[in-house]
């Protein structure tokens, strides 16, 4: 085997992006709107501690997640039902609007702690809305020999997302003040909004909700209980969510930064940047060399190894006081999870009928987001009792300790088995297989 096979075997494979526009479109529109998004989050976040010193308060931004249970759960019956890319267009007109609130309240001074609050929560309800949806989208514009690599695309934009979006805004928020990263989120929906746009219709495929046959025509609590009964039955499904619910309540402790921050590393906005950066670029270094991934076919056991690694790592980011060593910390982690969200999102899709996946969809997207923000208020309640160092050791090492416990409660979960795709072709080799007729045609698309 030659170095440059060897390098292409680390390499991410590119066929879903090269062979399919509309999934390129989507990856390009989605990267730059996240972008946006992630100024918007780190904006926020500075601006509650500017006006408040406390890391509670800033943990607080987590009770967002009460109106999403709800929400979430419904909009996933929601996306069973109806076109959902209408249904991503509209969410994603109205968090343009509220990203301009954002804006309107900062520019205007007005520094009130329930305004920021409020905001939060109507953008954590539609994206509650929007991400079910949306995330049905991959599975159906690539093959399902593909669908592996394209979600290690999607995790790749996220890790670049998560690399220059902090280091974005906080050189912005240094330079022109926050009010300019929420002013940029507004503008940046612009992308997401085209490459959905020149969508075809996503329709739900199958028996289904407001499928012929099926009696339903309306999103329900029936359905959506259905879709967790769905979940229940499948013991790969519950103890991947509860892997990601461990790593993002017990292991994110993004609400301790700007404490951190403050008492360690001299406080200023450029090193509370770098410190969310550093997920960033471990996850990028890892999603750059994610070849393998889509070969790995104990996905389950990927996962929990991930998670373990994440904890360790974040509790050594709560025992130094050397920014190298916590920006070294905080970058393993990143490239653990990295991985870990490869194979949770892999393994969501391939064991979930489209019928439901919208359902399915709306419940990983309120452990694995949703959990973040519950996971603030964690850190930060722990955080007001101790220290915020201990906050970060003693959730770095109960995320390990969970890990641990979930591999051995559910065997069938460290057990399973995908089939791993295929090593990418030489360039000789004959193209790929068309897509399948019931899957989303891209008629007269462009490469941007």
């Amino acid at each position: 085997m030659t170095g440059g096979t060897r390098l292409a075997r680390l390499l991410p494979q590119v066929g879903p992006a090269r062979e399919h526009p509309a999934f390129r479109r989507l990856l390009a529109g989605g990267l730059l709107s996240g972008l946006g998004s992630s100024m918007t989050s780190f904006a926020v976040v500075l601006q509650i501690w500017d006006l408040s010193h406390s890391s509670l308060a800033v943990g607080l931004l987590g009770l967002t997640f009460v109106p999403v249970l709800v929400v979430g759960l419904l909009g996933g019956s929601i996306a069973d039902v109806v076109d959902r890319r209408k249904l991503v267009l509209v969410t994603s007109v109205a968090l343009m609007a509220v990203s301009a609130a954002f804006a309107a309240q900062a520019y205007a001074g007005f520094g009130q702690l329930w305004l920021l609050y409020l905001l939060a929560m109507v953008q954590a309800v539609l994206v509650a809305l929007y991400a079910p949806a949306q995330r049905t989208f991959v599975p159906r514009l690539v093959p399902p020999e593909q669908l592996t690599a394209a979600i290690a695309l999607n995790t790749l934009s996220g890790r670049i997302i998560m690399l220059f979006g902090p280091l974005l805004a906080g050189l912005v928020a240094a330079a022109w003040g926050l009010q300019a990263c929420y002013a940029i989120d507004a503008v940046s929906f612009v992308a997401a909004l085209y490459a959905t746009a020149r969508l075809p219709a996503m329709r739900p495929a199958g028996p289904g909700p407001g499928q012929p046959g099926t009696g339903r025509s309306r999103p329900s609590w029936r359905a959506t209980a259905e879709g967790l009964r769905f979940i229940r039955r499948r013991p790969v499904l519950v103890a991947a969510f509860l892997t990601d619910l461990d790593a993002m309540l017990l292991g994110l402790p993004v609400a301790l930064f700007p404490a951190l921050n403050a008492a360690h590393f001299g406080g200023s906005p450029r090193t509370l940047g770098l410190l969310n950066a550093a997920v960033g670029v471990g996850g990028l270094l890892s999603a750059v060399l994610s070849g393998p991934a889509a070969r790995v076919s104990r996905q389950g056991r990927g996962m929990l190894a991930g998670t373990m690694i994440w904890g360790a790592a974040i509790a050594c980011f709560g025992l130094t006081s050397s920014l190298l060593l916590a920006l070294l910390a905080l970058a393993v982690a990143g490239a653990a999870d990295t991985f870990t969200v490869t194979f949770r999102a892999s393994m969501v899709q391939a064991v979930t009928p489209d019928e439901f996946r919208g359902r399915v969809s709306s419940v990983e997207y309120i452990i694995g987001v949703g959990g973040g923000p519950l996971g603030n208020v964690e850190a930060g309640t722990v955080a007001s009792l101790t220290t915020p160092a201990v906050s970060a050791v003693s959730g770095g090492l109960g995320c390990l300790a969970l890990a641990v416990l979930i591999g051995l409660f559910f065997p069938a979960f460290a057990r399973y088995q995908a089939r791993p795709a295929a090593s990418p072709p030489p360039p000789a080799a004959s193209p790929a297989p068309a897509l399948d007729p019931e899957r989303v045609p891209e008629q007269g698309s462009q490469p941007r």
